[in-house]
């Protein structure tokens, strides 16, 4: 926890550090996603336009669940 310059700890800053990692553990998730959609995959059959359209669609489906 952080404190203040009077000592006191500040939990709003605490709150808004945890937000700030979760939100960046979110938009970590998205662009992995994003990437791995773009990622050519030799060993299966499936077309690079659908495989790119599934991983923006996990993306943005990531993003809105956690409200981003």
């Amino acid at each position: 926890m952080t404190t203040g310059n009077d000592g006191h700890t500040s939990r709003s800053t605490d709150q808004r550090l945890r937000q700030l990692e979760s939100q960046v553990e979110t938009l970590a998730g998205a662009i992995r996603a994003l990437a791995e959609g773009l990622e050519p995959i030799p060993s299966q059959d499936v077309r690079q336009d659908e495989q790119a359209a599934r991983g923006a669609r996990m993306a943005h489906e990531l993003l809105l669940s956690q409200g981003l």
